[in-house]
This record gives C-alpha cells, structure tokens and sequence, in this order.
C-alpha cells in the first residue's frame, strides 16, 4: 500500500506508514473513498480492494492498450468450485404444439401458471433455478447452497413438481382446454459449479459437466408425466423413494449403456437411521441407565402420568438408535407413533405432527382423498365407540 504523503509502500497490513508515520489509506478504484487497511471491498460501493492504491490508479500505457488487474480472490472466484450436485430438467410436453394452435398471448396465459408450479416446487427444497425457459426449467440441488440430501430434495421437487401440474391440467380440462403433461429428468454427479456477477449485486450460478448433460438426457428419456432418473441417483435415494427399471439405454455422448429408472412415489424411509436399519445394525451394547429411565417413564405412563422423554447428545452417539432399541422390546404393550425431523421438512408446515396423524390414521403415500377421507372417518368412529 503507497503512503499518500511520502509515497513509500507498505506491507497491505499496515496502519501507519512505516517511513514517515502517516495512515494509510486505500483508497476504492471506484468511488475513491477511503477505506482502512486490511479491509477487501469498499465500505461505500461494495468494489473489491486490490490492497494497494497505486495499482488500482496506474495509468495506461502509452501504447494504447489497457492493464486489466486481477485478484487472487477474483481469480478464484472465475475459477469455480468442484461440487457433487443433482441436477433437474424439466419441460413441458406439447407446449410447441400449443404455441401453433393459439394466440401466443393465450399461450403465455396458459403456459406461464404450469411454469410457476415448476419453479415454486425447486424453490420449495431449496433448489437453485440455474435457467428457465419459456416451457421447461433447469435446476440445481446441492449447489450454490450445500445439502447433504440434495438428490432426496430434487425427487421430492420432481414429485411434487407433477403433482402441482397434473392438477392445473384436470383445472385445464374442466375448462374446455388442452390439459398439459410435463417430463422431468435427474442426475447426480461432480460439476465445477461457476459464478458469475452480473451487476446490481447479482450473482449467477453455472454448472460445468458431463453429469448435467445426463440429466437432460433422461428428461428426453422420460416417459410423459414422470420422472426418469439415473442409476447413481436410484442408489443414493433408495428406500426413500420407489423406481422401476426401465432397462439399459444407450445415451448419446455416452459410451456405455445407461442404466435408467422411473420414479413411482415415496419410499417407507424418511431418515438415514431407518435406512441403515432396514440394511442391518449392528449388537446393541451398553445404554442400561438409559433404557431403563425409558421403561420408568413407560410405566408411570400406564399409570396415567404422562411423560415427556428428550435425549440430548452430540450428533452420532446413538440417540435414535437408543429409541429405536426401546421400541422393539415394548412393541408389544404400546401404540408406537413416530415422526421425524429431516432437513427438508421446513417445507412443510408442522410436518412431524401431520406423520403422527397419518402414522395414527394408517395413511399411505398412494392413498387418494376418497381413501384418506374414510379411514380418518373409521378412526374417529372407532374412538367414539369405545
């Protein structure tokens, strides 16, 4: 950093001049205001700080060409970032047909609600909308924002993205219209995910990699009004979600056959514990103070006293397993309601106790409203009755 008085330089750290003893200042290339040492954007304008003013107020050289400057911050920034992700294509089938038959204003009119209900349910698990056309959407889970069940997050968008449409079709048929029919598809692999700043403090997210080309592959591969998904996405979301093999593909780009799978629905998992247990755990050892606190509290229980139990511990010391191990031995003697906290569940209002109502309620996943309907109906009845 120069002095501003005696215009010696000084390590980018220092307050004060080291020659003459004068603060230093550095100064924005931008706006010019003056900013302490040590910071790296301008407190005014928000413009990255190069740490010495005298490179960011170097003149041109005479020959008529200009020094562009880098960062080592900005460099990086260009660079990217090398991140596992599960990417999503969607689109709409039909829609170019549509756009012929119509007046492209009634066409907007009709697309653009579809189109929403596509963005809305990414957005819904925190998926990133990397671009969307004027009939179909691209999207990321895993980046920029990290999650560590990105491919459970882009099913369950995928899932609910259908859902959302096959309802406005069945408003579109009611009115006389020609209902519309989307085909998503979803791959999980490594990208070099770049940014790019676009002015106004906005920054765009692009991903780079064979593993985004698949996913736009299986969309194409997807059989009208569901989901195809790659086999490296069916193994990570196994027993959280249900698939169909639809045999090996060839893809074009890629030398071996694909193995390729559609989504039917929901799995019985909903946490990583339930999933290791359906695979096998291993002796349960040790935990007798624990296990018998929780067989006090189960008697005082049956006694007509209610209790409440919470077990607060570090992460992986075996909470849910202790609970887990509790259930078995007293499956006998209790109704056992569960419900499950997961990282995606804030899109859902008060999602733990609507799993307790349909765990009570013996609800499923392919149950439709007339069936729901009428075993909440026979519950109730039954709890009159006795």
């Amino acid at each position: 950093m120069r002095c501003p008085r005696c215009e010696s330089d000084n390590p980018s750290v220092k307050r004060f001049c080291g020659d003459c003893g004068a603060p230093l200042i550095n100064s924005c290339p931008t706006c010019g205001a003056g900013n302490p040492p040590g910071k790296r954007f301008c407190g005014d304008c928000g413009t990255a700080l190069t740490g010495s003013s005298a490179t960011a107020t170097s003149p041109a050289p005479s020959s008529g060409t200009v020094d562009i400057a880098i960062s080592a911050e900005a460099t990086a920034f260009a660079d990217g970032e090398r991140k596992t992700v599960t990417a999503l294509f969607a689109d709409i089938k039909g829609s170019m047909e549509l756009m012929e038959d119509l007046d492209p204003e009634e066409a907007r009119m009709i697309i653009d609600p579809a189109l929403k209900l596509m963005i809305d349910a990414v957005q819904r698990y925190d998926g990133y909308i990397v671009q969307s056309t004027g009939d179909g959407i691209f999207a990321l889970f895993g980046a920029p924002v990290a999650h560590e069940d990105h491919p459970q997050r882009a099913l369950y968008a995928a899932l609910r993205l259908q859902e959302q449409l096959s309802r406005y079709s069945g408003q579109l048929r009611a009115q006389g219209k020609l209902p519309l029919q989307a085909r998503a598809g979803i791959n999980t692999g490594e990208v070099v995910v770049r940014s790019l700043q676009t002015g106004a403090g906005h920054t765009e997210y692009t991903p780079i990699g064979h593993s985004t080309s698949l996913a736009a592959r299986m969309q194409v591969l997807a059989p009208v009004g569901s989901i195809a998904a790659t086999g490296v996405t069916r193994k990570l979301c196994e027993g959280y979600f249900t698939f169909k093999s639809l045999g090996p593909t060839r893809v074009k780009g890629v030398s071996e056959p694909v193995e390729v799978y559609e989504v039917m629905g929901l799995g019985p998992l909903r946490t990583r514990f339930q999933r290791a247990a359906a695979r096998g755990l291993t002796k349960f050892v040790g935990r007798q103070h624990e296990m018998e606190a929780l067989r006090h509290a189960a008697e005082l229980a049956r006694t007509g006293h209610g209790q409440v139990v919470a077990a607060m511990a570090e992460p992986g010391v075996g909470k849910s397993r202790l609970f887990h191990e509790f259930k078995l031995v007293s499956a006998s003697e209790w109704m056992t309601l569960e419900a499950f906290s997961v990282s995606h569940g804030k899109a859902s209002a008060y999602l733990p106790v609507l799993e307790l109502l349909c765990d009570y309620f013996h609800i499923t996943t392919t149950d439709d409203s007339r069936t729901r309907r009428e075993k909440v109906t026979g519950r109730v009845l039954a709890l009159d009755r006795s």
